[in-house]
């Protein structure tokens, strides 16, 4: 089984930095900015893709909670039934972060961004979850930061890496104030070589509640694994990643701060319940990256991710 992608050992030193909590690119800021307006028409159907799943007859809730902005953090109500479990799902990215930018080879030259491809899974898990009787907490429902720094930590049309932290604090934060009982961070992976693809999912081992992320974890890697066909690239620990933030102080942090541990003056409420950050395809490999902003894959993959959770609990 081949390592995970970032890990030092098994590629070459990458000639980009790797963003915030996750092993994906910082895609080229002026490509990030000329593929924004671009995607504006994209972002806005998203929007009511979001609307049409959630029901209009069950308006989310917003959790405030502190350094969250007022449209992130949103939670909804079962559609029937109830099982008691709460399920905190993040779509990695958002607004000035477009995360990995993807190449679909088709005639059309569009790009594939991570944030929009992450949102449209997590639209439809959230529909699934609820039609199975789980309450479900949103870290974003549209295409938009989670923490309120975000809005005002800009350099140069892109987010400063202090922003960047502060909107990874701030799902954390949503994801306790929703008393989760399970956080899944859905991203999207990229490579230098396109013909690199797969599905890699990551936990924290040092948490108290490892043991569950592992679980989780697992699973959801299994259900991916098996409904897409795709490599099986494994379940990897966070601390296993060559560097795993932006900033020197992350690379001594040495988690994800969505999953890893309290870090005074870093992570100071780190996630109180176990978690995995799933990445189901690379958005550089061009076959992958079709087929993840497709509806076809996009509705494969949230069922995939359904089939996982509900496995998890069944164990538990």
């Amino acid at each position: 089984m081949a390592g995970p992608i970032a890990k030092a050992r098994h590629v070459t030193p990458r000639t980009r930095q790797r963003k915030g909590h996750h092993a994906l690119f910082r895609p080229a800021l002026l490509l990030a900015i000329a593929t924004m307006s671009l995607f504006a028409l994209v972002a806005g159907r998203s929007a009511v893709a979001v609307r049409v799943a959630h029901g209009a007859s069950a308006a989310p809730t917003h959790l405030a909670v502190a350094g969250v902005q007022a449209g992130a953090c949103m939670s909804f109500a079962p559609l029937q039934g109830s099982t008691s479990k709460t399920v905190f799902i993040d779509p990695g990215h958002g607004g000035l972060d477009p995360g990995v930018v993807g190449n679909a080879g088709n005639a059309s030259g569009k790009p594939v961004l991570e944030k929009d491809v992450a949102l449209a899974v997590a639209v439809r898990l959230t529909a699934l979850l609820r039609a199975d009787g789980y309450r479900v907490v949103m870290s974003r429902v549209d295409d938009s930061s989670v923490g309120r720094s975000a809005t005002t930590g800009i350099l140069a049309g892109a987010l400063t890496a202090s922003a960047v932290h502060q909107d990874l604090v701030a799902r954390a934060a949503c994801a306790n104030a929703a008393k989760a009982s399970v956080l899944l961070s859905i991203h999207f992976n990229a490579f230098d070589d396109p013909s690199v693809g797969g599905t890699e999912t990551y936990y924290d081992s040092v948490r108290s509640f490892a043991r569950d992320s592992k679980k989780l974890a697992t699973e959801v890697q299994a259900s991916v694994v098996s409904a897409l066909g795709s490599g099986d690239r494994g379940v990897w620990t966070d601390d296993e990643l060559a560097a795993p933030t932006l900033t020197s102080s992350g690379d001594v942090y040495g988690h994800f701060i969505e999953l890893g541990p309290a870090s005074a003056g870093w992570v100071d409420d780190p996630s109180s319940m176990p978690g995995a950050l799933v990445e189901p395809l690379f958005l550089t490999n061009p076959g992958e990256a079709r087929y993840a902003a497709s509806v076809t894959g996009q509705d494969t993959i949230a069922s995939a991710l359904r089939t996982g959770v509900e496995r998890y609990f069944s164990g538990v």
